[in-house]
């Protein structure tokens, strides 16, 4: 009898916790050319703004030594525009979240009220990466005070399963994801990139027009799951972990040390197969091990850890 891989985030009850990450899977059209999307947990579109928005100007992508550097710049049609795009996802009957995008928080509101009403959508997840322009270009994750105010926004114009995506470029993580909950947010999902460039030697000015973008890939995932761990640990809401996750065993270490689901990303790019690959060694780890379901793992580590160095790894507590 194969486990069962289903788990509960918010509202939503996923068939198994794998879904491709928001940016690295647009809006499943291509994909559905190498697998049934019906086989995922769970699909995550692109950023979406209110408005049409072009992105910024190329270059805007960097291979690094174990990841990517992209600087896209939130490329999307636009809320309107991506509805329609969605509603093309509802045949696959599996949740569809929306990666909600902007640079105010009424840019925010109105995308939620767009497709607060839409059926083929059934879950928002802020991105607050992105600079507030009232703020003086803050990002809008980086101040819990900010963060905690959006969200109670935004929880006021949705039912939907609402999750807060964090950003890593944070100086202490754990607060920004209290203040997500106390916004009123049912999930967390982290980490979103790292700040990175690259300097062409030849050229010798940065690779990428925009200077700076963000970095993903394999070298983030010990960031990553060192901050799902610490969250996981502080908030009573799901989390979704996700950072340079390239294979079963990835995302097996980011189930036990306390993700609820994870998500996908750069992989997609290198093997468009990649996500029900997952899901099957994921389904192989539990057989293999003799559980019977996804929940007997979650948060397990935790359990198993020894006290040799710490907490921090530094040998103090």
């Amino acid at each position: 009898m194969k486990p069962d891989l289903s788990v509960k985030i918010g509202g939503m009850t996923l068939l198994n916790p794998v879904m491709p990450a928001s940016g690295c899977f647009g809006y499943g059209e291509e994909y559905a050319h190498y697998f049934d999307l019906a086989v995922l947990g769970a699909i995550i579109v692109k950023g979406t703004t209110a408005s049409p928005c072009p992105g910024n100007p190329p270059p805007r992508l960097a291979e690094t030594a174990a990841g990517l550097l992209n600087a896209i710049g939130l490329q999307n049609p636009g809320a309107a525009s991506a509805r329609e795009k969605i509603s093309s996802l509802a045949k696959y009957g599996v949740p569809v979240i929306v990666n909600v995008a902007g640079h105010s928080v009424e840019d925010y509101c109105e995308v939620v009220r767009a497709m607060e009403k839409d059926l083929a959508v059934a879950a928002f997840e802020l991105n607050i990466s992105c600079p507030n322009v009232s703020a003086g270009g803050m990002a809008f994750g980086t101040e819990p005070g900010l963060v905690e105010r959006l969200v109670q926004k935004i929880r006021l114009l949705t039912k939907k399963t609402l999750i807060v995506k964090l950003s890593p470029n944070v100086t202490d993580i754990v607060k920004i994801a209290r203040a997500a909950e106390a916004g009123g947010a049912d999930a967390l999902s982290l980490i979103n990139t790292l700040l990175g460039m690259a300097i062409d030697v030849r050229t010798r000015r940065p690779v990428l027009a925009n200077l700076t973008g963000g970095l993903s890939g394999p070298a983030v995932k010990p960031v990553a799951l060192r901050m799902v761990w610490q969250v996981t640990s502080a908030v009573n809401v799901p989390v979704i972990g996700l950072g340079g996750i390239s294979c079963a065993q990835d995302a097996t270490e980011f189930l036990l040390a306390g993700a609820s689901a994870v998500a996908v990303g750069t992989a997609n790019f290198n093997n468009p197969l990649i996500c029900p690959q997952i899901i099957d060694g994921i389904s192989a780890y539990l057989s293999d091990n003799s559980f019977s379901s996804l929940g007997q793992i979650i948060g397990l580590a935790k359990e198993n850890k020894t006290e040799a160095g710490g907490e921090c790894g530094c040998g103090k507590k």
